[in-house]
């Protein structure tokens, strides 16, 4: 008997992208591999529409709003409930390729010491332009970023191997590490808390795996759409969050320091952007 995988989808007045997500994952749902879909406090009426188009789902449905830390950790306590060996966390404005699923279970099972597995990432609606191929975490200088953003796909990113840090995006992990390292830290309100989560899984003498053959399509930040203003804010408050936690106080000052840089290129995003709109 194979072991249990179950994915776990965090849905937030998000329907619409969640029933999309779910519709890939079809081809993926098996007796080995069950989808837990975690609705956070959701005010749209999620949770009818999700059960409508997918009536024997599973569904966890929170009173509250408990952020992506939060409702992920409580969809855990049910994958715990449920007794899987292995969780995959996905997010719910994402498509997953019929074969993402396999190799990033058989990753973990194949590399003892690999803590946490994660996909080859593309843009949704650019979808041979990359969005991560890896992560690269520098503490002492502030740099957090994707390998590959933004670039086209090329045979350099199909090569396997150790990584920085897993996006919250996709990623898997055994239940019994992920347990060990104590699951999300919830003082992070949104963004870095799968960096801050990957640096605590590598502390414990675990890798983080980047598995290209495992593939995934990603609407990105479609919960912030239009908004990119108070996106560069919540990861700003993310990223000051996680080198504090870790004392990176260089990286911290590294980082306020070009943060008026990066709210130039936001805001000139946003004046090309609507200069386009307008003509």
């Amino acid at each position: 008997m194979k072991p249990l995988t179950c994915i776990v989808v965090l849905n937030w007045n998000g329907a619409k992208e969640t029933i999309a997500c779910l519709e890939s994952l079809v081809e993926v749902m098996s007796p080995d591999c069950r989808v837990l879909v975690v609705d956070n406090g959701s005010t749209d009426g999620s949770p009818e529409k999700i059960r409508k188009a997918f009536p024997a789902l599973e569904q966890l449905c929170l009173p509250a709003n408990l952020g992506y830390a939060g409702g992920n950790n409580a969809g855990f306590r049910l994958v715990q409930e449920l007794q899987a060996e292995f969780v995959i966390f996905l997010n719910n404005d994402t498509i997953v390729d019929a074969g993402f699923f396999a190799p990033l279970v058989e990753t973990l099972l194949l590399q003892p010491l690999a803590g946490m597995a994660a996909p080859k990432i593309f843009y949704w609606n650019r979808p041979d332009v990359l969005w991560y191929a890896g992560g690269v975490v520098k503490l002492s200088t502030g740099l957090i970023c994707h390998v590959g953003l933004r670039q086209k796909d090329a045979p350099e990113f199909d090569r396997p191997g150790s990584t920085d840090y897993a996006t919250g995006c996709c990623f898997a992990m055994r239940c019994r590490d992920f347990e060990a390292v104590g699951g999300f830290d919830e003082s992070f309100a949104m963004y870095a808390e799968d960096v801050e989560l990957s640096l605590r899984v590598r502390a414990l003498g675990k890798s983080i795996e980047y598995v290209p053959s495992s593939r995934v399509w990603h609407k990105v930040s479609a919960s912030l759409t239009g908004r990119p203003f108070l996106k560069l804010v919540k990861k700003s408050l993310g990223a000051l969050r996680l080198f504090s936690k870790q004392r990176a106080w260089s990286g911290m000052a590294l980082y306020l320091l070009l943060l008026p840089l990066r709210l130039s290129g936001t805001l000139l995003k946003q004046w090309f952007a609507g200069r386009s709109y307008a003509e």
